[in-house]
């Protein structure tokens, strides 16, 4: 994977410059296309909050590479997003957001990495989420290998753990509104411009979801998202019901990512470490 800056100009002459990503993979079509729809979405409903994406495709004269086009942002390398405005925005983005069919998925895959989430249109959140939690245990497995411990804990997991953190959101007259997420927001995917010092995300791959599936990526300790932020955000958006259960989904989410992270790294094996902790703490907890 490359990224570039390259340079145009408009009809007056004056300098355009534009941010291209140039992936070479066998999935690299399909993680652009996904790419160029996340943001695409994004930028619809908040786009003083987002690149303007412009277009996604091959290289005529190089089938196996593949590109994204957006307009460039200069970043403040210096800053943080404020926790404030950032919270704010992306409470708004939530909000404001709308399923087409008023289900949890994406009309596409999109690619956290070089791997397909597994984004198929589900008519409750527990059944998109366990859906997609398969997905991602399935490919840390096929890259990483079996593991005896992983077998065990499993069928508590998906039978016991997330009906127990999940159901009740739509539960007793409860029900989770499928919000719009950049779906793998840590730091790195966030920055502040140069020119209007307002806060940007980048880099998503989207779907329909709870909102607060968002923090999952916010909880391991490398995330420069403290609980300012989480606190920021629900100064707009409050934490769904039933709240004595937040910290639990947030765990929960938490493990999706570490799940997700330890089949990208696959010659790493301290990420399978980490998310053996995570199996073991919620099937301890809930399970």
């Amino acid at each position: 994977m490359r990224k570039g800056y390259p340079k145009d100009h408009l009809a007056d002459g004056t300098p355009q410059s534009y941010f291209i990503k140039i992936v070479s993979d066998e999935h690299g079509l399909a993680m652009v296309h996904g790419e160029y729809e996340s943001m695409k979405s994004i930028y619809s409903v908040l786009p003083d909050f987002a690149p303007r994406p412009i277009t996604y495709g091959t290289y005529q004269e190089t089938a196996d590479t593949h590109f994204f086009l957006c307009e460039y942002k200069e970043l403040d390398t210096t800053k943080m997003p404020e926790p404030e405005e950032f919270g704010a925005r992306l409470a708004e983005l939530h909000k404001l957001s709308t399923s087409p069919n008023g289900k949890f998925g994406f009309h596409i895959p999109t690619y956290s990495g070089n791997l397909p989430q597994a984004n198929d249109w589900q008519d409750t959140w527990e059944a998109f989420f366990t859906r997609n939690m398969r997905r991602a245990l399935d490919c840390e497995i096929e890259a990483k290998g079996p593991d005896p411990e992983i077998e065990v804990l499993i069928p508590a997991l998906f039978e016991k753990v997330i009906p127990r953190l999940l159901r009740p959101l739509e539960s007793e007259g409860r029900w989770v509104k499928p919000s719009l997420v950049h779906g793998d927001l840590w730091y790195a995917n966030s920055g502040v411009d140069a020119k209007s010092n307002g806060s940007l995300i980048f880099d998503a791959c989207s779907f329909y979801a709870h909102n607060e599936y968002e923090f999952g990526q916010w909880m391991p300790t490398c995330n420069k998202f403290g609980p300012e932020y989480r606190a920021a955000y629900h100064a707009h958006n409050e934490v769904s019901e039933p709240k004595e259960d937040y910290d639990g989904r947030l765990d929960l989410y938490k493990m999706r990512f570490n799940t997700h992270v330890s089949a990208l790294f696959r010659d790493d094996f301290s990420y399978r470490k980490q998310m053996l902790g995570d199996m073991r703490d919620l099937v301890k907890r809930y399970g």
